[in-house]
């Protein structure tokens, strides 16, 4: 059988609907180590794959989506955060506005500022919530959509997402770094009173694990 050039896959996936079919957990795509992007496409097609990537993030909705997910393997990533959540949640998290970026082969190293441990999910992991500690500030290192070199600290909420999603880009699932005795439906009212607490020591307490950031 002929191998399916990357532009092929790609154009025939962008044929389809506007919004893209997420890849959920279980598919290889999203345990491989991605492609560096090194002009596999074209400027126009690699323009019109991340529209249709922002797109398919609003319609999810979520605040980030890697390449992988829409069953890309490549190292490229979107990110955006409107942060339209309660003050409380807000100042907890860190979770402040992210405007639209595009990330070409993203890596991140720890910046400082100690571990924090929160509830996140994933559209590849529909329908949990699990408590992962990650650092409370990176540093990011990538290209954007245009080749230029992004060298900065991200803090906060914005820095959980760039982990997140560079993860996926590594083959790695948010699962993988989680407090597993923490993992909680989306599905059901009780649960979901629990993961959108500011904070998730309240579901330590119910649910007998251990905060992963905790002294």
């Amino acid at each position: 059988m002929p191998t399916i050039s990357l532009t092929d896959r790609v154009e025939a996936l962008l044929a389809g609907p506007a919004v893209l079919p997420i890849v959920a957990a279980g598919d290889p795509v999203l345990r491989r180590p991605a492609e560096p992007f090194d002009g596999q496409l074209s400027e126009p097609l690699l323009a019109r794959l991340i529209e249709a990537m922002r797109a398919t993030m609003h319609a999810a909705p979520g605040v980030g989506l890697a390449a992988p997910q829409v069953g890309v393997a490549l190292r490229l990533a979107v990110i955006e955060d409107a942060a339209g959540v309660p003050e409380e949640v807000r100042a907890a998290r860190g979770r402040v506005p992210l405007p639209f970026r595009v990330l070409v082969n993203p890596a991140y190293e720890d910046a400082g500022g100690g571990q924090v441990a929160f509830y996140e999910g994933c559209l590849s992991v529909p329908g949990y919530q699990a408590v992962v500690a990650r650092h409370e500030r990176v540093r990011l290192r990538a290209q954007d959509e245009r080749g230029r070199a992004v060298d900065e600290e991200i803090g906060g909420w914005p820095a959980r997402i760039v982990q997140h999603e560079t993860d996926h880009l590594d083959g790695t699932l948010y699962l993988d770094r989680a407090e597993t005795r923490s993992l909680s439906s989306t599905l059901t009212q009780e649960a979901v009173e629990r993961w959108a607490q500011p904070t998730a020591h309240l579901a330590a307490r119910e649910l007998g694990f251990r905060m992963p950031d905790s002294d």
